[in-house]
């Protein structure tokens, strides 16, 4: 069992993904509201080699040596990856033992402000930064930053490692509910995302409950307008839930495991994680598409969210 590589796991974006965690649950510098891993339970903004480099070197050792090569190879996880200081002695690597296989981040973005976190994702092949909020009230609402973190320091960071990234840039943005799908903040949003100039940016949306309760997802056709007013010519919608199945690396079995464990009694991600020997992002994939078929429900409780079989 790894304990800092997860996957493959289905995905639509980059298909058969192998993930890498290099940060513990959940090390981040946002909170935001959310959130499907769970809330940040150490909210900070420094840099430390949270998870050492040797630890990752052998686990992509072993894991190359005994499967096929994954589509792409994903830092991504239980936090922000970034807050690693050996994310780029990682990514050297691997482009020194599988240089075919291209490498995507997936980060909040907030660290992109430190020069030494550009030049560390300088060799990757895909960064995906997010952007939820274009003002400042906004992103404290809805991602909930270290209080040494503004808005405008998070920008001026997407907008340097922008101008000087060769590969390629694109944006996800989450869409919730009355918190940044108004029309001031997302025309403020457009500006950024047009100085930004992403290859494509990524309208995404809560498919099960985040850390804050009665939270709600964009309709489709709420997501549409806003995919138009943003750039419809870049912006483009992640695939709902259910088509998630259609993606070759979705595993059937894996679903089945995880529906006979909750059906013996509800279980929280974590406790799913602990029985199964998965990752927590792993596990999240299947639990958005079964709870998109009504095949489980989430309930808050103190504990927690629980996920069990409808009554």
């Amino acid at each position: 069992m790894y304990h800092h590589l997860f996957g493959p796991v289905p995905s639509r974006r980059l298909g058969i993904s192998l993930g890498v965690d290099l940060v513990p649950r959940k090390v981040c510098s946002l909170d935001c509201v959310y959130c499907e891993v769970g809330r940040t339970t150490r909210l900070t903004l420094a840099r430390k080699e949270y998870v050492p480099l040797d630890r990752i070197k052998k686990e992509l050792d072993h894991y190359f040596s005994h499967n096929p090569d994954p589509d792409y190879i994903t830092f991504s996880g239980s936090g922000e990856p970034t807050l690693n200081t050996c994310i780029g002695d990682v990514l050297a690597y691997i482009k020194q033992k599988k240089p075919q296989i291209p490498v995507a981040v997936l980060t909040n973005g907030t660290l992109l402000n430190d020069p030494e976190v550009r030049d560390a994702l300088m060799g990757a092949d895909v960064v995906l930064p997010s952007l939820d909020a274009a003002t400042q009230p906004v992103f404290e609402k809805i991602n909930r930053p270290h209080t040494d973190l503004t808005l405008d320091a998070h920008l001026a960071g997407l907008m340097a490692f922008r101008n000087r990234f060769k590969g390629r840039f694109r944006l996800e943005v989450f869409i919730l509910p009355g918190y940044n799908d108004h029309e001031d903040e997302l025309t403020a949003m457009k500006k950024v995302i047009h100085a930004l100039n992403p290859e494509c940016i990524q309208l995404n949306t809560l498919d099960r409950p985040g850390t804050v309760t009665d939270l709600k997802s964009a309709s489709p056709e709420a997501l549409q307008r806003i995919a138009q007013y943003l750039d419809p010519g870049a912006a483009e919608i992640i695939a709902a839930a259910p088509k998630r199945k259609q993606v070759a690396a979705y595993r059937q079995d894996m679903e089945a495991a995880i529906m006979e464990t909750i059906a013996r009694r509800p279980c929280t991600l974590d406790d799913l994680s602990t029985i199964l020997g998965l990752h927590v992002s792993e596990i999240n994939k299947y639990l958005d598409v079964m709870t998109a078929d009504n095949k489980i429900i989430a309930v808050h409780q103190n504990r927690g969210v629980f996920y069990q079989t409808p009554e």
